[in-house]
């Protein structure tokens, strides 16, 4: 039996329909995960669940008796309230207390407003998760948490045996809570008996089906057209149900498919020197945030940083953007190097300015590998309909100022991009693509991320804070880390068990020791095998473009100069690629050979 029904419900926000005629049950002890483009309304569906906000027409309709508990994407708290005051008249304030320890909160006295963003939230959420309630409703709840925590609100959320709603970006998480999934589109709710990664197979099977369904319907309507324009009149009843058969199938709206957001990577030239930096140090007040730090950025380098809130992280990334100066140490900067820096935090907006002339303040046209396009072709790409165009920034919900402001960065002509926790508010479609754009980006990326799964998508490298400002490196993406790290704290208590098992050792625990380890693939290593051919053969094609480029600009010596520049660099990295080739297929064959 269902414990809450959402029938037949409809929202509209002036022109723009969020909701129409969609329909959802949830049955007690479901974990649902909500997805959906930004705007589409994630967040406006929980309102509505939460007693916030009520649909146009239909209803929603729950259990009697049903207490419920809801997280809002932006918490509100009472002015000059302290952490002390806030929890206060809860009943369970020890609980809320218990909660705020695990959440890495304790000084109760601090004021509300002056903590962090993420730290309003972890108290808003520690004092939810206090009280008593069958329906749990979250929006966003990773957001600004970071890897511990997730993984306590993991196993929280598994275990409680309750209702749970939520929207979220995170797919590792999602993935280890979640048994159902509801997809927002268009105006409509799917649902999937699903995880995340489950999902993903069921939409594709759904949107064949569709497809296969309208391909169907058009075969038919082309017949039944043929059939109307031989001009047979509805004289008999059959015929008259033919000729109302076909009105129906013209008046079929056609499946509406999923817009992509489209990001391009344009090459700008880097020169030999990179950000280097030199001995950095710094600190605030008595806490060492960055300590010696010593590294030089390398070209092509997808770096991901990770670590406790208010380890300095951001911090790091401010040095190395140069917004920050270091109390000792230097930061180079090569003369070549044009950041794009993405902050973390909300990003004030003129609310009265038109989205259109944001984009246009930065740039009237921008550069991509199909050449120049204008502003307004631009915002298209990222899902911006030309009446959101010339809408107020104060119309966007939260995540689509998130993917304008994303717009904006990469709208510039930049080789640098440093992310700060690029996932917050942002959907898991403008994830994946960003994903895939950071991936054929040429250029240095540096990214803060407690995403999981966007860290194994993008980074090479991981950096992880481990207190007192030092920093550990370590090769490859998340999973590798969690690996390589496991495999370090196992050595180093491998010479206490060997010690005290030293006499007891039999010959079969001699040849368990002394085996040899299986070769595989890092999760990179993996991932880089499966695309290297056609990197290899995009290099190529490009090649062979440039030297066409380059017989027709024979006379013209600065384009000439530019693009033999172009093509040194090209047939630098197609080398790299080949050595890399060589390098996974050798490999590839010594793992092959050991099964």
């Amino acid at each position: 039996m269902n414990i809450l029904n959402i029938e037949h419900i409809s929202k509209i926000y002036g022109e723009k329909v969020i909701f129409e005629d969609a329909s959802f049950g949830v049955q007690e002890g479901d974990k649902v995960g909500i997805i959906g483009i930004n705007g589409t309304g994630k967040s406006t569906l929980l309102k509505m669940l939460a007693g916030e906000e009520v649909p146009e027409t239909g209803q929603i309709i729950m259990q009697n008796n049903v207490r419920l508990a809801y997280l809002p994407q932006n918490p509100q708290f009472p002015e000059n309230a302290t952490i002390l005051s806030y929890i206060q008249d809860c009943e369970a304030e020890w609980k809320v207390q218990s909660n705020l320890t695990q959440l890495g909160i304790t000084e109760y006295e601090k004021q509300i407003a002056v903590l962090s963003g993420g730290q309003r939230r972890k108290v808003a959420l520690a004092k939810i998760l206090a009280q008593d309630f069958d329906i749990l409703l979250l929006d966003e709840p990773t957001n600004h948490l970071d890897e511990a925590m997730i993984s306590w609100l993991e196993e929280y959320l598994k275990s409680f045996r309750g209702t749970v709603l939520m929207v979220t970006h995170d797919r590792y998480f999602m993935d280890k809570v979640t048994n159902r999934i509801l997809e927002i589109s268009h105006g409509k709710m799917y649902s999937y008996e699903a995880n995340y990664s489950k999902f993903l197979e069921l939409k594709a099977e759904r949107e064949e089906m569709e497809l296969a369904s309208e391909r169907k319907r058009q075969s038919v309507l082309r017949m039944e057209l043929e059939w109307a324009k031989r001009g047979c009149r509805a004289r008999t009843t059959k015929q008259r149900a033919r000729l109302e058969r076909l009105e129906a199938l013209k008046n079929t709206a056609a499946p509406v498919g999923d817009q992509s957001v489209e990001l391009e990577s344009v090459e700008t030239r880097m020169g030999k020197k990179t950000i280097e930096l030199k001995h950095v140090s710094k600190k605030y007040g008595n806490q060492v945030l960055v300590e010696d730090f010593n590294y030089i950025l390398l070209k092509n380098q997808k770096l991901g940083i990770i670590g406790p809130n208010g380890c300095g992280k951001s911090t790091l990334m401010k040095l190395m953007a140069g917004l920050v100066e270091p109390d000792s140490g230097t930061v180079e900067m090569g003369e070549t190097i044009k950041i794009g820096y993405f902050a973390q935090e909300e990003q004030e907006m003129d609310e009265r300015q038109r989205v259109i002339d944001y984009v246009k303040d930065i740039a009237e046209y921008i550069n991509t590998k199909d050449g120049k396009i204008s502003a307004s072709q631009m915002l298209e790409r990222f899902l911006f309909t030309p009446d959101m165009q010339y809408a107020p920034i104060g119309k966007l919900s939260g995540g689509e100022k998130r993917r304008l402001y994303l717009l904006g960065v990469l709208s510039s002509e930049i080789n640098v991009l440093l992310l700060d926790e690029p996932g917050n508010n942002l959907d898991i479609p403008t994830l994946t693509i960003l994903e895939d754009y950071l991936n054929s980006f040429t250029g240095i990326v540096v990214t803060v991320s407690h995403d999981r799964y966007f860290l194994d998508n993008v980074v090479d490298r991981i950096f992880e804070f481990t207190g007192n400002g030092k920093l550990q490196q370590y090769e490859g993406g998340y999973t590798d880390y969690l690996e390589a790290k496991a495999r370090r704290n196992d050595s180093v208590k491998q010479p206490v068990q060997t010690e005290k098992k030293e006499e007891k050792k039999t010959s079969a625990q001699t040849w368990k020791q002394n085996r040899t380890v299986k070769l595989k693939f890092t999760f990179k290593e993996q991932k880089e095998f499966e695309t290297i051919d056609d990197d290899i053969a995009k290099l190529e094609e490009k090649l062979e473009k440039l030297e066409q480029e380059i017989m027709k600009n024979a006379t013209n010596s600065g384009k000439l100069n530019e693009l033999t520049s172009e093509k040194e660099e090209a047939e630098a990295l197609l080398e790299e690629k080949m050595d890399r080739w060589v390098y996974l297929n050798d490999l590839a064959e010594k793992i092959a050979a050991q099964s």
